[in-house]
Parts: structure tokens; sequence; C-alpha cells
């Protein structure tokens, strides 16, 4: 078979033995000037990694590869990227958790057990659909107009809240206004009331029970509380000069495409949860710095101007050749391996042919040798075992069958089978023509970026038949033309494209991932069409009001969407996040719950004495 991607074969050898594991250091890494190893030494209590003791002052700079802009979170689009840090939410994720426990990858919902008191400092539920959360007191909001610092109330609670879910709350000064659009699952709860019934005390009630409304409430997406008078002063929080919290940083410069800096707040409430006597924050400063092109972020990291690339600021390391060239180049980095979710599975439209008939789904499938993509293009790094919608992590505990206990009949499919493929095709109707053709389709990517997964499919589908033409499109246009069907999507709607790059397996909480095939939704995330069996499944899932009556439904959606092939899975692949030697008290985390990103900036120090004796 003719793979259309050489540069992927010719690498096959290059890599084999280098796959690791967690933190990915070179020895020499480990050799670090004299001075550093004169200094006191802590071991963290929760992950047993030693570092320098904490201390304060200096400046964190990490990459941001995203636009760098002041978002309000009420908009939605990612704002937790800029705006956590600043701004604070009811609950948080708890630092000294251990790591089997919640994982810290990404910004996805954490389970309640792992959620501690943020600005609520704890909270009750008296009954099925009471919940009373007891407002930190001490809490002040950064000392700026028109805050000037004053001290947070259940009152600002119950304004955040009024104006999130808008319309949903009869009897408040949003009562005309619709939800927030980012509203997410809060907004879909049974709302009767949100009251601060005194100045430390907010009291929400539901009209009747819902499984996970306190974990919503302490931590949806994007309800994090904003100051009331900025809101009412100016309409929103949009512009960065209004920008007020009462989170560890302040906003304090923003220049468009180029950098935005933060700076301590020096009245925040928050204490180290691995070191108690230490308050919160360690630097005074951080700050991002745009870089959107790879070299750019490498070049940087190699020359010490910024301290930290990965999840923070979505400027993680996602090529392996990149990652192992920071290594070769400069040892002296620190580089830690994850992988949130599958980010190279395929999206079929399947509303439109030959997509819709399953025995061509599950004949591409059968036409990649995950095994052979691994030790070339992955250099052995990925994981080719398969899953659904829900991450394998999570099989243990109910949500899902590990791929060893499917049944047969839909594990054969998962496997690579040139032969199988062809007959399946054949089944179909679809005869190659007389240049081996069956048939021609598109598959979308986004100009400029990496072009050589799209190639490689293009060959082992070839091989089969089928002609793939790779159409880049400008980053700006892959959403409309994604959901170009949305409004009309119950009727049949199949939008303007054929095939496009998926992520599936994530390792955010099974409830969160199910929504994303269901017809009920205005998404496009993984079918164009309805599917009743997994639309009632679903439907399930969401009235269920115990654990385990929401497990049974959540494995069966995954399962049906595994045998009905959806999508074609691909290796889960890692990222690499990258910092230098001085940054310490890092493990590797991504974020502390629901899009609550920057608070790790708010635990980390720098070394300052290592980081002169590197001659930075």
């Amino acid at each position: 078979m003719r793979i259309a991607n050489y540069r992927t074969c010719l690498a096959v050898l290059a890599g084999l033995g280098l796959a690791v594991t967690g933190l990915w250091a070179s020895p020499a890494a480990e050799e670090e000037p004299a001075a550093a190893m004169e200094k006191e030494m802590v071991t963290d209590p929760v992950t047993g990694k030693v570092f320098t003791a904490p201390e304060y002052g200096g400046t964190l700079i990490y990459v941001f590869k995203s636009t760098v802009e002041p978002r309000d979170p009420w908009f939605g689009s990612g704002a937790g990227q800029v705006m956590s840090g600043v701004l604070e939410k009811l609950g948080t994720v708890d630092w000294a958790i251990d790591r089997d426990a919640y994982h810290f990858v990404g910004g996805y919902a954490p389970p309640l057990s792992a959620l501690t008191g943020a600005l609520a400092a704890s909270w009750e539920q008296p009954d099925a659909t009471t919940f009373i959360f007891h407002i930190r007191q001490g809490v002040h909001w950064h000392d700026k107009p028109p805050m000037n610092g004053r001290e947070l109330t259940a009152g600002d609670v119950e304004f955040n809240f009024h104006r999130m879910l808008g319309n949903k709350l009869t009897g408040t000064q949003f009562s005309e206004a619709e939800p927030s659009p980012a509203a997410g699952a809060l907004g879909t709860l049974p709302w009767e009331s949100v009251t601060a019934t005194d100045d430390w005390t907010v009291v929400m009630k539901l009209q009747e029970p819902r499984l996970r409304a306190e974990q919503h409430m302490l931590d949806q997406r994007y309800i994090f509380i904003q100051p009331p008078e900025v809101i009412e002063q100016y309409g929103d929080m949009q512009d960065w000069r209004n920008v007020v919290g009462t989170g560890p940083f302040m906003m304090t410069d923003f220049v468009p495409d180029s950098s935005l800096t933060y700076t301590k707040h020096p009245n925040y409430w928050g204490f180290d949860e691995k070191y108690p006597e230490n308050r919160l924050p360690y630097v005074d400063e951080l700050k991002a710095l745009y870089m959107s092109e790879p070299a750019t972020i490498m070049a940087a990291l190699r020359s010490g101007q910024a301290d930290y690339a990965g999840w923070q600021g979505n400027s993680q390391i996602a090529s392996i050749d990149q990652a192992e060239s920071l290594m070769r180049t400069n040892p002296e980095l620190v580089v830690i391996q994850f992988a949130q979710r599958t980010n190279h599975a395929t999206k079929l439209n399947t509303a439109k042919p030959p997509f819709d008939d399953i025995r061509v789904r599950r004949a591409m499938q059968m036409a990649l040798d995950l095994e052979t993509i691994n030790a070339t293009y992955f250099k052995g790094f990925a994981d080719t075992t398969p899953m659904g919608l829900v991450n394998n992590s999570f099989c243990a505990t109910g949500y899902c069958v590990a791929f060893e206990d499917w049944p047969e009949e839909i594990k054969q499919y998962y496997r690579y089978d040139l032969d199988g493929a062809n007959k399946l095709l054949d089944e179909a109707g679809l005869p190659r023509g007389a240049d081996g053709t069956r048939f021609e389709t598109t598959y979308l990517f986004i100009e400029g970026g990496d072009v050589s997964w799209p190639e490689l499919l293009g060959g082992y589908w070839g091989a089969v038949g089928i002609k793939l033409n790779i159409q880049p499109i400008p980053i700006g246009e892959i959403i409309p033309r994604l959901t170009a069907a949305r409004p009309v999507r119950a009727a049949g709607g199949i939008g303007d494209w054929d095939m496009w790059v998926g992520s599936t397996g994530a390792k955010g909480e099974p409830w969160s991932q199910m929504s994303m095939s269901y017809g009920g939704s205005t998404g496009w995330h993984q079918i164009p069409q309805h599917d009743a069996q997994y639309d009632a499944l679903y439907e399930e899932m969401v009235a269920a009001t115990t654990v385990e009556q929401q497990t049974r439904p959540i494995r069966e959606m995954d399962m049906r969407h595994l045998e009905q092939h959806w999508m074609i899975w691909g290796p889960t692949a890692p990222d690499f996040a990258v910092h230098q030697p001085w940054v310490m008290g890092y493990g590797g985390e991504g974020g502390f719950g629901s899009q609550q990103y920057l608070n790790v900036w708010a635990r980390l120090w720098v070394d300052s004495q290592l980081k002169a004796a590197h001659g930075r």
C-alpha cells in the first residue's frame, strides 16, 4: 500500500523506544547549577515531587496561542482562558486532592467530590430542591473603581445568577432578558429562585430535583462572579480597563495581538492548600504573550523568553517532532506529556451518502492500520485502544465498557482488515471505477495547519478506493461551514461538509459528553441527524435522580455511538507542556475545573536564584 505522506514513514525508526509517561526530561535536566542545590527543598505533599522552597516575587511568562483578549464570561467563548484567576466561582477543585481522584487535565467539569469552597466557604442541601451557600467573609474586590476594594457579599452572587439566568428567574431586574448564551447546564435546571437572605447567605431553589444541580451551581462553565457595579455602569465587562474581580490576579495591561498582563492582588483571601501558611499568589506579575506560530513558541522557550507553553493559553506542543527537538537542544527544559482526549478521530456527515451507510463507515475504520500509524506517525507515543464519547478511565465505574469487553460484533470493525473493508464497500454498492476509485470525498482542514494527518488518512483510504480531497479553509470559516444546517437540523439539514477532524473520549465527566450527539441540541458536534434510540437514552439520563439511574443510559449511549460508528476512531496522541526549570510547584495541571485555568499560576513560584544561575 502506498501512503501519501512519506515524511511520516521515513521517521519510523527515529522515535521508537522514546515513549514516556508523566514527567519527561533528559538526565541533563537534573544537573542544575550548584547554587540551586544550596536552597531549602520541599516535597510536594500530594505528588511527591521535590522543589526548592516557595518564594515570593518575580514574573511568570506564558505563551498564549489563541487571540489574547478579555471576554465577559456572560458571552462565553472561552472566557476562562483569560478571566479565570481574575474572577472566581463559588467552588473550585481542591489543589491538595490526590491526582488519582481528579486529574486536573483540561477545563472539564469535575465531580462534586473534587470540589471545595472558593467564594462559598461552605454549603448545604436541607432538602431535594433547596441549596444554601454560605459566602466566604473577608473576600475583597480588587482596589479599582468602581469596586474600590469593597467586601464581596451574597448580594453580588445573587446578582450574577440573576444575570446569567435572565427570564428563567422572574421578579428580578433581569426578568425581561434572555438567559446568557453561555448558561449551559445551569440554564436547563428547573429554577424557582436565587435569593440573598442576608449578606453572607444565598438560597437557591429548584421546582423539582435535578441530579448534579449542586455541581452546576458551584462550577458551571461560565458562572464566574462579576462585579455588579461594573455591569451596571458599563453594561458588560468586555473592555479590559473595566475588569475587576476577587481573584489572585488583577488585569493591568492589554496590548491587542501582543500581550496581556496581570499583577498580584495584594489583598487576596486565599492560602496555598499544600503549604497552608503561605498566602497566595506567589508571583508579582503574570504575563501572557501572544504567539500563533509553533516555531515562535519553540524559539521563546529555547531562549528563556517564555517560562511556559502548555494547556494554559492553549499553547501546548502537539508535535512529537517538536517536543523531541526541544529536548535535544534544551535538555534543561521540563517536558510533561498529557492527553486530555483523542484529537485524531474523523467526523462524518452521516446524513449524506455514502456516509449514511454504516457499511461505509465501518469499512473506513477497518482500512486504518492504527498500530503501524502509531509506530510511524506517532513514534509509539499514542494509545490505539478504541473508545467512544466516554474516556476509558471511567469504565471502572460503569460509565462505559472497556474495549476488551466489547461484543465481538462491534470489536471486529475496529481492527485493521483490508479485505474486510473492501468487502463491505462492495456490499454497499460502491464498485471501483477504471482508475480504482469507488468515490471521492472532501476533508475540511484549517488553513496553515499540519496537513500530514489528513494526507496519511488519504493514503490508507486510497488503498480501498476512497479518494480524499483535502480542502484547506480559513479558521474563521470552519464553524459557519459546519453549522450551516443548525437551524434545520431537526428537518434533516446536512450542512456543507463531508468530513472533518474530530475529538472524542474526553476526560470530562461522562454526563457532560453525551449532549454532543443528542438530536434535541442545536449543536453540530457529532451527528447531523436524530437517532431515536440515542435521544431516548439521553432523556432518561437527564431525568435520573440518582447516580445509579444515570450510569446505565450513559453506558448504553456510549455503546450506541460505537456500534453505529458515527465517528472514525483515531489514536490518542499526547500533547506536551513545557516549562523552564526555575518554575516550581508545577506537575502538569491544566485547570481547577470547568474553565478555571489561570488559578494554577497563583500556586506556582519562580526560583529566582536558579533563574539567575541560568543567565535569565
